[in-house]
């Protein structure tokens, strides 16, 4: 599909599954923590819920499957392995062509719902890091997708309206959270990148 960027002065990427392909290690983190912690694992619900902060996911786990775990112990223990595992970043070669073809002509922001530390880590080891103006991770707000506030703080950052940015995302959360926000939104799916704007009222 050939999506026209040339209106939009911002660009605002996801970075799990848009820009980084993180999303195997984050559900092979969850098989270990649902192994340790005795629930069901289920891959491509977890999978998902891609931008949801680990700590989050942990109430839907409960809700689902009638458990009463402590969020911050489960989060914990499942981040620990995300971190001990090797990460081999690979980069997602539609979002980062159309990344490095604006860079310098438009205002680049990664939004996430990784933490600020990983979140640097990961686009430091990919090359991307210096090529960002702002970055808002879970740990920069306090509402997290499908709440807007991740994409409406990065607009703020760069000092752009939410009609003059465009959202790169890979889950239908994260889509939500855009929209929410009055941001078209681009998904990346496994047929490429598809374009879906903002429904106006």
């Amino acid at each position: 599909m050939n999506i026209d960027f040339e209106r939009y002065k911002g660009l605002i990427f996801d970075m799990d599954g848009t820009l980084l392909d993180t999303m195997p290690n984050h559900v092979a983190s969850w098989k270990l923590a649902a192994e340790h912690f005795d629930f069901p694992f289920d891959g491509p619900w977890l999978n998902s819920m891609g931008g949801m902060p680990s700590v989050k996911i942990v109430p839907k786990i409960n809700e689902r499957y009638g458990k009463q775990f402590d969020s911050k112990a489960v989060a914990d223990y499942k981040m620990e392995r995300y971190a001990e595992m090797q990460h081999q970043v690979t980069l997602i070669a539609d979002t980062n062509d159309v990344l490095n073809r604006y860079l310098g002509k438009k205002k680049i922001a990664v939004g996430t719902g990784s933490q600020r530390d990983s979140a640097t880590r990961l686009l430091t080891q990919a090359g991307i890091w210096d090529k960002v103006d702002t970055l808002v991770s879970a740990t920069d707000v306090s509402h997290h997708k499908p709440h807007p506030e991740t994409f409406l703080t990065a607009c703020d950052e760069l000092g752009l309206s939410s009609n003059d940015c465009v959202v790169f995302e890979d889950t239908l959360l994260g889509m939500q959270a855009a929209h929410a926000g009055g941001m078209d939104c681009v998904l990346v799916t496994a047929q490429g990148l598809e374009f879906h704007p903002v429904s106006m009222p």
